[in-house]
């Protein structure tokens, strides 16, 4: 079986660009993989953990929101942010979960709250917190 190209794209860099044999995303309609051959499509990533392996080397990202593009043997993944296990400060994360965990605990019809951005902030911080785990 031949390489998939795998191109992690942010506003401010580029994360990855390389060869892979596997990569797995979470899609906005659930976790997706591609394997070279992989049918084209597009598709919204929704924060969480992108996998990848490239031999036997296995890596994970933390992403956040943005879209994903599958044509030929090339994925492209364009997302606000993405970072690597070694990127995230573990102790910061924890703190943004309780900020968003303490948020959303509060009266909904609280106007000064936006409920809808301190869930997302409790998701980014949620893949953030998977991403680092798995390298200890």
């Amino acid at each position: 079986m031949g390489k998939l190209f795998l191109e992690v794209v942010t506003p401010a860099r580029v994360v990855v660009s390389r060869d892979v044999d596997i990569m797995v995303a979470p899609g906005s309609e659930g976790e997706f993989g591609v394997l070279p051959g992989h049918v084209t499509f597009l598709t919204g990533i929704v924060p969480g953990e992108l996998r990848y392996n490239a031999g036997s080397e296995s890596a994970s990202l933390a992403v956040t929101t943005g879209f994903a593009e599958v044509s030929g043997n090339k994925v492209s993944v364009l997302v606000d942010a993405a970072e690597k296990a070694s990127e995230i400060d573990p102790d910061r994360v924890k703190r943004a979960m309780e900020r968003a965990k303490e948020r959303l605990s509060m009266d909904r019809s609280l106007k000064e709250i936006n409920f809808m951005r301190a869930e997302a902030a409790l998701k980014r911080a949620v893949a953030r917190l998977k991403v680092i785990q798995k390298v200890k």
